[in-house]
């Protein structure tokens, strides 16, 4: 499914593949171009199984979210967001409470501009345009748009992006400064690929993306474990994504799930 003709965000280099179109592409979403697709298909020969990682990766971001809103959550920001459009957090949310408000973040041209149009009749919801790798400008761009109220517990989101963040970035200390703006009982969502489950099929992914503007890095469960020091983690713990908190009968296998899940709440 193609962007519809006459929704192009005006400046979009259309030419030039992009992970939150890719992602959305594998979603079954209706913003991505033709090169995203291309990307796509070589990310889907890696791992054919591609879509419904996807799938489970936006199912576990839905759980997340209600899970936040059913302790007392009604405010959101969600990190590295791409489009937010196919089960996005301020439509989730605001199903279990209209007063929900959402900031989303991300630093690419495409993402922000895609988002903007989806965004631009909503008073609720808004996108600022920072790398979430920069905590501090981060937190400052949110804080002008007045949506976050951060003497309230806020839940922060980090679904399927922190894969996108390099070693020399120090994801440890990236997460802690999100962790030290918020007050207690603030919860964090956070999912990524690991090498764990599937290892073979996770090597060729990161061979694809090298030669894409958005490299991948996958992280062991320890490693992610690491990241939520500060948090309590809730029940299941760090585990492949239909196992945490599956709703109904779950058939998906868990080996084959290629990204590790998990919500904390902070202390």
């Amino acid at each position: 499914m193609a962007e519809q003709a006459g929704r192009i965000p005006e400046g979009v280099d259309t030419g030039r593949p992009s992970a939150a179109r890719l992602y959305d592409y594998l979603l079954g979403g209706g913003h991505n171009f033709a090169a995203d697709r291309a990307l796509a298909e070589r990310f889907l020969r890696a791992q054919p199984n591609a879509r419904t990682i996807a799938r489970l990766n936006r199912a576990f971001l839905r759980r997340a979210v209600l899970f936040m809103v059913d302790n007392g959550i009604r405010q959101f920001l969600d990190l590295g967001s791409g489009i937010p459009t196919v089960g996005n957090v301020h439509e989730i949310a605001r199903r279990a409470d209209p007063r929900a408000r959402v900031v989303y973040v991300d630093f690419e041209e495409v993402a922000v501009a895609h988002s903007r149009l989806i965004l631009e009749d909503d008073p609720q919801a808004e996108i600022v345009q920072e790398d979430m790798t920069r905590p501090e400008e981060v937190l400052a761009a949110t804080r002008e748009t007045g949506l976050l109220d951060f003497s309230e517990p806020v839940g922060v989101l980090a679904v399927g992006v922190f894969h996108f963040v390099p070693p020399e970035a120090d994801p440890r200390a990236v997460v802690a400064a999100y962790r030290d703006a918020v007050p207690g009982g603030s919860h964090l969502a956070f999912s990524q690929f690991t090498g764990d489950l599937q290892p073979a099929e996770m090597a060729g992914i990161v061979e694809v993306m090298k030669k894409s503007q958005n490299p991948m890095f996958p992280r062991t469960r320890a490693e992610i474990e690491g990241l939520f020091a500060g948090f309590d983690l809730v029940e299941p713990g760090v585990v492949p994504l239909p196992l945490w908190r599956p709703e109904g009968q779950n058939t998906d296998d868990p080996d084959r799930a290629g990204i590790y899940a998990a919500v904390g709440r902070k202390i």
